[in-house]
């Protein structure tokens, strides 16, 4: 019979070579996605789950004192074979003691699995409700940049293709930096971009924490692109496993008419195949065409690269405490109002 064993999981390289082992869809469960969050003034914990001491699953929990709930974010994981119903179980069961221990109101998990009937239903059965808020990209399109340049561009929507090579006459200059003193630059475009998209933005010391953690492992870059030595756009991309994550981004007002954006992408994208990456991530569209969604124009903008779209299963609540149900509420409306 199967012992099973969780335990605080403290070793940077036993977690990072069982992750990347997995070949995980996001960096959401990396060892320095939990350090970027703590640097950001959240609790992280850590655990592995153990077979008869073999390492079999992990799970990076990032507690959120909201005023919605108190609750831990999984995003990502836990990182298991949800094919082992009795691995699920005690998963499931471990952070259940961990969350009513801690006396928080819900854990909310969003594995990097492709959504699938099985998959929910194995979260259901473990007491696991459908989430009324999506966590972290979804719904996503991932590219094939292994191929040539010539090959890319080829599966490139026309106007795409056409753009791209418009912007290349029109003297944007793009440069990189892992100096976390630099995230005010994509802090201050993405307050122009909030205003115009009205979205709740991030803060900068969470852009900060990211370029001090992935970069000293050589895993983000902020990209600027300028003009006139003006900011027009920022980006900061994350490089994990084979993947590029175009993350989070920022754009000018004074860009809006203009193709700096087709021509960052670009540029971005080149320079993750110059880094040997085999894939691009444009990290979040909407879940459906509908024109209404208030993701339509950023998802049309990405479609027009090419990519295959991938849906990972939708973020399920794991609930912990009777108050769950009042966040429920809560989130419901606010995902009805703004159109999520």
């Amino acid at each position: 019979m199967s012992k099973f064993e969780v335990k605080e999981l403290l070793d940077k390289s036993l977690w990072e070579k069982y992750l990347l082992s997995r070949k995980p869809g996001t960096f959401l469960q990396s060892w320095n996605w939990g350090e970027t969050n703590r640097l950001a003034g959240f609790n992280v914990m850590r655990l592995g789950f153990y077979e008869a001491e073999v390492l079999v699953g992990i799970a990076q929990l990032i507690h959120q004192p909201a005023k919605r709930g108190s609750h831990y974010l999984i995003p990502g994981g836990p990182v298991i074979d949800y094919e082992n119903k009795k691995l699920v179980d005690f998963t499931v069961s471990a952070i259940r003691d961990l969350a009513v221990s801690k006396k928080v109101w819900f854990v909310r998990i969003r594995p990097d699995i492709n959504d699938s009937e099985d998959l929910r239903n194995t979260l259901l059965i473990n007491g696991f409700i459908y989430s009324p808020m999506h966590l972290h990209g979804e719904h996503t399109l991932i590219l094939d940049i292994s191929k040539n340049e010539d090959e890319i561009l080829k599966n490139m929507r026309k106007t795409t293709r056409y753009l791209i090579k418009k912007s290349t006459k029109e003297d944007y200059k793009i440069r990189t930096t892992m100096n976390s003193q630099d995230a005010e630059i994509l802090y201050n475009l993405q307050k122009e971009t909030v205003k115009r998209h009205k979205f709740v933005g991030f803060t900068k010391r969470l852009f900060e924490a990211q370029l001090e953690t992935f970069g000293k492992d050589n895993q983000a870059l902020l990209f600027v692109c300028e003009k006139n030595a003006s900011p027009l756009f920022a980006a900061i991309i994350i490089f994990y496993g084979d993947k590029a994550f175009y993350h989070h981004s920022g754009s000018s007002q004074e860009s809006r008419n203009t193709n700096v954006s087709y021509f960052a992408q670009w540029e971005i994208i080149k320079k993750a195949k110059e880094r040997g990456v085999k894939y691009y991530d444009f990290w979040g569209i909407a879940p459906t065409d509908d024109p209404r969604h208030r993701f339509a124009g950023v998802t049309t903008f990405k479609k027009g690269f090419g990519g295959e779209r991938v849906d990972w299963v939708h973020a399920h609540d794991l609930p912990t405490h009777s108050l769950y149900w009042l966040t429920h509420t809560f989130e419901t409306g606010r995902r009805l109002f703004r159109r999520l």
